[in-house]
């Protein structure tokens, strides 16, 4: 598995903005995520982060299509905001009970 973090500072007068879009994006998510999630920091709160975890890297691949801005970031710039952003391969997992 894979999980991709796209992060970015929105100002408070956008953060109604950011979640509209989180949650027209959400409903239809693209083949290959397994989770997303829309976080908000507790100690910076103008940033926030859009984890995705995706099933493989080749889920990840696929949906990137040449040319194609990725949701997360339209969803980020709906509010605003210009994005940076990782991926990273995720090694362990472990899970409560």
């Amino acid at each position: 598995m894979v999980v991709t973090v796209v992060e970015a500072h929105v100002a408070e007068e956008h953060w109604a903005a950011l979640k509209d879009a989180y949650t027209a994006g959400a409903t239809q998510l693209v083949p290959g995520i397994v989770q997303t999630f829309l976080v908000h920091d507790l100690n910076d709160s103008t940033a926030w982060q859009i984890m995705t975890i995706w099933a493989s890297l080749e889920a990840l691949l696929a949906a990137r299509q040449p040319g194609q801005t990725p949701a997360a970031v339209l969803m980020f710039r709906a509010a605003g905001a210009e994005t940076t952003h990782a991926a990273f391969d995720i090694v362990m997992q472990a899970k409560a009970g």
